[in-house]
């Protein structure tokens, strides 16, 4: 794929060096059909890339009402999914499942003081303490 770094390099061997195109396609390690079509245009112009159709696409929306009513795992999403007509793998349902399950928050809370405001004592297995002669 031709980035505009690499475009540019090319139009200055041409402009600057006055390469020929098997030239360039030499220097550069590239295809001459590349280069030569990199030449005729005036200016770049990124491919664009196309979002190819997934065989979950149309069971998205079920997923998401399966998860937000039960945690249920994705082995357990892909059953149901079957139940419905999908054909496809476990390892796209997995994927999918993956980035679209609500975020676990921690089973813990970080707790936080300022010096001298709070203090904790583990007397278990310290025995006793005398105070005061007592």
């Amino acid at each position: 794929m031709i980035d505009y770094e690499l475009f540019c390099k090319i139009k200055n061997l041409k402009k600057q060096h006055g390469l020929r195109t098997a030239q360039i396609s030499r220097e550069l390690s590239l295809d001459p059909r590349t280069v030569a079509k990199c030449l005729n245009q005036d200016r770049f112009k990124p491919r664009k890339s196309t979002q190819k159709k997934s065989k979950l696409d149309p069971f998205k929306n079920d997923i998401l009402r399966l998860l937000t009513a039960h945690p249920y795992s994705a082995a357990q999403i892909l059953q149901r999914l079957r139940e419905m007509g999908f054909d496809g793998g476990y390892s796209i349902v997995k994927d999918y499942v993956r980035i679209i399950r609500p975020k676990h928050s921690p089973a813990y809370l970080t707790l936080a003081f300022a010096p001298g405001e709070c203090a904790q004592v583990d007397w278990g297995s310290f025995g006793s303490v005398p105070l005061s002669g007592a």
